[in-house]
């Protein structure tokens, strides 16, 4: 897992930033013992994991195995 904007993760979500952003507002005391600031437009790893896993997220593979 590797750190992302929020906007990103938002767009991966389908859903607008303002949508997204108000999610993590509901998981403000969580992303703070992770080191997440509220303003912060990146999050961290362990954040991005958390986030991807509790909101259901897809995020497609960077380089994903060609099978032949």
């Amino acid at each position: 897992m590797k750190a992302m904007y929020k906007s990103e993760l938002a767009r991966y979500a389908g859903v607008s930033s303002n949508t997204f952003r108000r999610y993590l507002n509901t998981h403000r005391a969580i992303l703070a013992e992770m080191g997440v600031a509220p303003r912060a437009k990146t999050l961290n790893p362990r954040a991005v994991k958390f986030i991807i896993n509790d909101y259901c997220i897809d995020i497609p593979e960077e380089n994903p195995e060609k099978s032949d």
